[in-house]
């Protein structure tokens, strides 16, 4: 099986914005590898639901810990793709629609889906038929976009998305289906990470330092999320420990590489610049040095250069 991200063309799925594919580098990558590396630590040895489940990469993820792992999506191309590109036991892909899972009540131990619901108009329904598949004691993971970070403070708007979320309407619609639930943040930040080398554990902190201001202490981190991942239950089910805070690198440090890359990109430009700038300076002094050319205009040389080409 090529493991997520380490892939042969052959096997690649076409990238249309719609749905991420492993082939998607920096930002995107983190955003969306993050999610599922940070899901496969909650369902180790669990019955797992993964809905509108795209290419596949982050089934693969949550098999590697889950009993099981059912990937659905409503494009059929899809699913065949997924299945050609990660065969494995206990892995399996279905086409169907979110709003009409082909399962059993009561069949998945957690359901996970990460951004399925700014696809779809049918919240409450799709939040339904999530709780009844779902076992009495299961939980879902679930993850969406901030309405006000996302579209609003940006100006940009994803063509693929149907109905888009504040944060008062994603805890409405959670505490109607799954009134015990977590929320936690997500985004893509600029960091400096100071950790111990001992492999000893210790808590975490956040320090922020504000513009010309002192530096600030806090439990998460100052900026506002990207996207909201919710884990919810039923009242009265007990949610699995979740880190307060989860980091999510690669080790090729892509983005920080191409941060690099496009700084010194920039630096050999300005370089560029100025010397293209010196040296018109220096030509037009040369040229004003020329007692010849003193006595006209640039004008009337270059009319005078075209008389001459006739």
């Amino acid at each position: 099986m090529n493991a997520p991200g380490q892939t042969d063309n052959e096997s690649e799925l076409e990238f249309t914005g719609e749905r991420f594919t492993p082939e998607c580098v920096r930002e995107i990558f983190h955003e969306h590898f993050h999610r599922y590396a940070w899901a496969r630590g909650l369902v180790d040895g669990l019955d797992v639901l993964d809905c509108a489940c795209g290419e596949g990469y982050g089934s693969c993820i949550l098999a590697d810990a889950a009993r099981s792992v059912h990937g659905v999506d409503i494009d059929a191309t899809t699913v065949e793709h997924a299945r050609k590109r990660y065969p494995a036991e206990g892995l399996e892909f279905t086409r169907a629609s979110a709003l009409e899972l082909p399962f059993d009540d009561d069949h998945f131990d957690a359901v996970v889906s990460f951004e399925t619901l700014e696809h779809l108009a049918e919240h409450d329904a799709l939040m339904t038929e999530f709780r009844r598949v779902l076992r009495p004691e299961g939980f879902v993971l679930i993850s969406s976009p901030d309405k006000k970070t996302y579209t609003d403070d940006t100006g940009f708007e994803n063509e693929f998305h149907v109905r888009e979320l504040y944060r008062d309407q994603f805890e409405d619609l959670l505490a109607r289906h799954f009134p015990n639930f977590s929320l936690f943040g997500q985004k893509l930040m600029f960091n400096s990470a100071l950790w111990r080398l001992d492999g000893r554990s210790g808590p975490a902190e956040c320090l922020t330092s504000d513009a010309g201001g002192p530096v600030s202490k806090g439990p998460a981190p100052a900026p506002a999320p990207l996207y909201f991942v919710a884990m919810a239950a039923a009242d009265g089910v007990e949610l699995p420990e979740a880190a307060a805070l989860s980091l999510f690198d690669d080790r090729a440090e892509s983005v920080y590489r191409h941060y690099n890359d496009e700084v010194r990109n920039h630096i050999r430009a300005g370089h560029l610049l100025a010397e293209r700038d010196a040296e018109i300076e220096r030509l037009k002094s040369a040229l004003d040095d020329r007692p010849d050319q003193r006595r006209t205009s640039p004008w009337q040389r270059l009319r005078q250069w075209l008389a001459a080409r006739r």
